[in-house]
């Protein structure tokens, strides 16, 4: 069987997360189009016949400008390391730009015997000769085991990148149970749930200013009743959240719900509150509070 780590790297909003719920074919890592979506490193674990492939998707890269984005960014680092293959994924629809040649120089940087894919992404968006003229101009730029277009939201080259990445792995035996989906808890995921849609529902200044908590999770044989923390460092972010009579609150709840649903297979019964912690002034209580001081 082949087994392996696959470590999924990229600017921020190129669609890594995206592409690992594509390949895995499940709403596994939460996806929006602000950056700094995804926090946490999580592996998605993808199983078939005669492979196991350990997909980590990996928080943005970019040129840090907060404590939080330097963070983030040694997190990714830390996951080169470990990896078996780097999939460094762009979106070709607007060229290898310098965000994605400042990841290409910390590549540079780690063990030169790991393979690295350069995946265009995003090909949807563009005509057969411009994806050319891409492969042309990005050839030269590193020695690339394989450049393969796809389209992560399409699912288009998903087929052939699978294939390709068992060509590059070991044989093995498998390091997860044949039922487990990711390294992450269920718990994890469904607060995470609710940062999504927080995220996308709500303006710029709220994404880093809060974390979800689950603080119930209660299973019955057809219903699982699940409570969510939401905690924010600003009272004025609290009534946005929450919204006029409610109503954000309510949608933010509403749409969670449904992904809950469709991930668990049985009816959901959520709650959400919000709660604002002032001390997270203190910046290192912040991030401690996050967990992202290790």
């Amino acid at each position: 069987m082949k087994c392996g780590s696959v470590a999924i790297m990229g600017r921020p909003n190129v669609g890594k997360s995206t592409l690992l719920n594509s390949l895995l074919n499940i709403h596994l890592a939460i996806t929006t189009d602000k950056s700094g979506t995804t926090r946490n490193i999580i592996h998605g674990i993808y199983q078939d016949k005669d492979s196991q492939i350990i997909f980590i998707d990996t928080p943005g890269i970019h040129k840090p400008s907060h404590k939080l984005g330097s963070l983030l960014n040694k997190k990714a680092y830390q996951n080169i390391e470990n990896a078996d293959l780097i999939l460094l994924l762009i979106d070709a629809s607007s060229g290898f730009g310098k965000g994605d040649q400042f990841i290409l120089n910390k590549i540079k940087e780690q063990d030169e015997e790991i393979p690295v894919f350069l995946l265009l992404n995003k090909i949807d968006k563009m005509k057969k000769e411009d994806v050319i003229k891409v492969i042309d101009s990005v050839k030269d730029y590193y020695p690339f085991q394989e450049i393969i277009p796809i389209s992560a939201l399409k699912k288009k080259g998903e087929e052939d990148l699978l294939t390709t990445i068992k060509k590059y792995l070991d044989d093995g035996d498998p390091i997860f149970d044949e039922e487990e989906l990711t390294n992450v808890s269920t718990k994890f995921l469904m607060a995470e749930f609710v940062r999504e849609k927080i995220m996308m529902l709500t303006r710029e200044e709220i994404p880093h200013s809060i974390t979800c908590y689950t603080e119930l999770y209660e299973e019955e044989e057809d219903l699982v009743h699940i409570m969510v923390l939401i905690v924010v460092d600003r009272a004025n972010l609290k009534k946005i959240i929450i919204g006029r009579n409610g109503s954000m609150l309510k949608k933010i709840g509403m749409l969670a719900r449904e992904d809950m649903e469709a991930f668990l297979g049985k009816k959901v019964f959520l709650e959400t509150h919000v709660k604002t912690i002032d001390n997270w002034r203190d910046e290192e209580k912040y991030f401690k509070e996050f967990g992202l001081d290790e």
